[in-house]
């Protein structure tokens, strides 16, 4: 398998990857390097048992540094499905607090939505409850919230654009709304998008939401249609996301990737990217610098 270690040049962090490649591999004609103007990686050839030893010793080398590091199958690595989350993955909010801060309920919408995310909460029934706290939200916020509010997230458009070009099918699926997801899957490139309903009666929102609901499990079932779609399978995707309402998706897919994501994520994700850029989700594949669309 390969160890692929990332940074950004500009911060000054080439020395620490050197230094981690050659004590996991001493072999320096095994280093590959990936990088290019911007980024410094290299990736370099390690056994699975090294992968286990070397896993937790890295994490604590690194520590704090801006560096990323992952443990891939050198098989399959560029994958013909992406997969991902919307919210607080693809772009940096979470839509449903920014909708509840123009209602001035921002605080109470947002401890809901950090619990649910950690999976303290049923996802459904926090959905539900944080949709009926908009209750009579005109719909020209809706416009308004999208466009003071959301942004992608650090290199989003890249990953797309760069797997788009090697003939991957993207595709967005949030337990967030159609609204946001419509848009955001043109700013980003995707093809195509899933998401949940906001029920909408006179220009207002009535504090419902559509059913069923997207979450967890739709994620999953979103992640095998959509292979299908891509003539391919679930060992062939790659699937981001942040939240419990992702492991389902992640846990299945040939490369399941937790970005800023909480503990619970993590711990089963296979691999995994600090931010704030999702450029490292590139080279975990054995993309180069050379390789990306940055149209």
């Amino acid at each position: 398998m390969k160890l692929v270690i990332a940074a950004k040049k500009t911060d000054s962090q080439s020395s620490l990857i050197d230094q981690i490649l050659i004590e996991a591999n001493s072999n320096s004609n095994d280093i590959a390097d990936l990088g290019g103007e911007t980024w410094d990686c290299k990736e370099t050839s390690v056994s699975a048992d090294a992968a286990t030893v070397l896993q937790e010793k890295l994490a604590n080398q690194i520590g704090d540094h801006p560096v990323e590091f992952a443990f891939v199958p050198d098989a399959n690595r560029k994958k013909k499905l992406l997969i991902s989350d919307m919210d607080s993955t693809i772009i940096g909010q979470e839509c449903i607090d920014e909708l509840a801060d123009f209602a001035g309920k921002k605080d109470e919408v947002s401890e809901i939505t950090e619990r649910a995310m950690r999976g303290e909460l049923d996802f459904d029934g926090a959905l539900k409850t944080r949709v009926e706290m908009l209750k009579g939200l005109s719909t020209s916020v809706l416009e308004d919230c999208f466009n003071a509010r959301i942004t992608l997230n650090e290199g989003a458009r890249t990953v797309v654009k760069t797997m788009e070009a090697n003939g991957a099918r993207c595709v967005l699926v949030s337990g967030g709304f159609t609204f946001f997801t419509s848009r955001v899957q043109e700013l980003a490139g995707f093809h195509h998008n899933r998401a949940n309903t906001l029920i909408i009666e006179n220009e207002e929102m009535t504090g419902e939401v559509g059913l069923p609901i997207l979450g967890r499990e739709a994620k999953l079932v979103a992640l095998n249609e959509e292979a299908e779609i891509a003539g391919a399978t679930a060992a062939d995707a790659l699937a981001m996301g942040d939240g419990a309402n992702d492991l389902a998706m992640i846990e299945a897919a040939g490369m399941g990737l937790a970005y800023c994501a909480k503990p619970v994520v993590s711990a089963q994700a296979d691999v995994s990217i600090k931010g704030p850029s999702l450029i490292p989700a590139l080279f975990f594949q054995g993309y180069s610098e050379a390789e990306f669309v940055t149209d």
